[in-house]
């Protein structure tokens, strides 16, 4: 039996009000052809489908209209869990008609454990897969509030709820496991040792509750994990893996390699796990330096062949505010096609002062009024131009607060 691990859509995702619409179908094709390609009976997606609670029609369309075009597909099982981005009641909605498609939908944690344990059928009509379908665990689900207990002590007890939740499996896979089924459990957590980028959430305040690899039960063959982008191995366990985001989804995965992993199963065991490179569409590009390197560096970037022009982030290291930067990247942007878009970060960067030097000016600002102060910043940050419409205003202010502190 083949199983197809994949996490972290986040359909509905703007990289800064930027819609991703177009590079989430160019994934959601692409999967749709390989799970044919490859023989794939069962999907798991874990966690994370939307990228809020309350997703856009055009996210909720390319989600239905995926799970439609499965049908079209060798795939015979679809198990879907909530993550923390996602609404418990978005997705557990349709879940009754979902389950005549053979779509398993657990969306939160339910009152009966035995709604987590899906039963998975192979071509012969036998029982060859359990997954235990477990969703994001909300703090409701795996502790009780207490009050007075300090910080160390609520991180224990999130920990001892997350590893006592999957062990409540035990007892219930007991008779598969007798009879040589094996058996997948899904997450969307945190992971000790796992690589974040910066478009994760922390779940759990400050990611209290990370276990490690090891605390999951030994029962389970394989462990497939979302919430981290990055695909990787848990604790160096090749059973416990996260897929990771299909796409990047900020600036700091331009480097990642997208994948979906694929399970294979025989004879009760897992006999192999592959990793199926996500073709990329659209190239996150993040680019350093002084605006006359960053300049350099545009000049010499070539096409890279992408279904999509590239977004480019400028983290521009300057001394001064530049006012007139947008005008300057259109230039940029002239006879390159393939560069749809910046996104410029301005950096100061500001000479080093010694402590001596600190002291001498803080105590020559004392000795200035405040109208001093501002105009010295107004050259400071605008250097050789006309301050006298900001210094009027500035004087306006000063005014107002003047006629505020006098007043009765």
């Amino acid at each position: 039996m083949r199983v197809l691990h994949t996490a972290d859509w986040h359909l509905g995702k703007k990289l800064e009000q930027c819609e991703r619409t177009e590079e989430h179908q160019f994934f959601l094709d692409w999967l749709i052809d390989e799970l044919t390609n490859n023989c794939i009976d069962v999907l798991i997606i874990a966690g994370d489908i939307f990228d809020t609670g309350n997703p856009s029609n055009i996210a909720l369309e390319q989600y239905y209209k995926f799970l439609w075009r499965l049908k079209g597909t060798c795939c015979r099982e679809v198990i879907i869990i909530g993550g923390n981005h996602d609404s418990i009641s978005t997705l557990n909605a349709p879940r009754e008609l979902l389950k005549y498609f053979n779509i398993h939908v657990v969306g939160g944690v339910p009152e009966d454990i035995h709604q987590q344990i899906i039963p998975v059928q192979n071509a012969n009509s036998e029982v060859g897969l359990v997954v235990c379908a477990i969703p994001f665990l909300r703090d409701r689900d795996v502790r009780l509030s207490v009050a007075g207990e300090t910080a160390q002590e609520r991180e224990s007890r999130i920990k001892e709820g997350i590893c006592a939740h999957y062990n409540k499996f035990k007892p219930a896979i007991a008779s598969f496991k007798e009879q040589g089924i094996p058996v997948i459990a899904t997450g969307h957590l945190f992971a000790a040792g796992s690589s974040t980028s910066d478009s994760e959430k922390e779940i759990h305040v400050g990611n209290l509750g990370q276990i490690c690899g090891d605390q999951f039960p030994e029962e389970f063959n394989y462990v497939a994990l979302g919430h981290i982008h990055r695909p990787q191995i848990v604790n160096k366990m090749s059973h416990v893996r996260y897929s990771g985001s299909p796409i990047p989804l900020s600036f700091s995965e331009t480097d990642d390699d997208k994948q979906v992993l694929i399970l294979d199963f025989a004879d009760g065991v897992l006999k192999e796990v592959t990793e199926l490179k996500v073709p990329c569409c659209r190239k996150l590009i993040r680019v350093k330096g002084t605006l006359d390197g960053i300049r350099m560096k545009l000049s010499v970037m070539e096409d890279k062949g992408m279904r999509m022009p590239a977004w480019v982030e400028l983290q521009i290291e300057t001394d001064r505010f530049i006012h007139d930067l947008d005008e300057q990247l259109e230039k940029l942007k002239e006879g390159k096609p393939f560069i749809e878009r910046f996104f410029p970060r301005q950096t100061r960067v500001r000479k080093s002062v010694s402590l001596d030097e600190q002291n001498v000016l803080e105590a020559a600002l004392h000795e200035l009024e405040p109208r001093s102060v501002f105009e010295k910043r107004c050259e400071s940050e605008f250097p050789g131009e006309d301050h006298a419409d900001l210094l009027q205003m500035f004087d306006e202010v000063l005014e107002k607060m003047a006629q505020r502190e006098n007043q009765p």
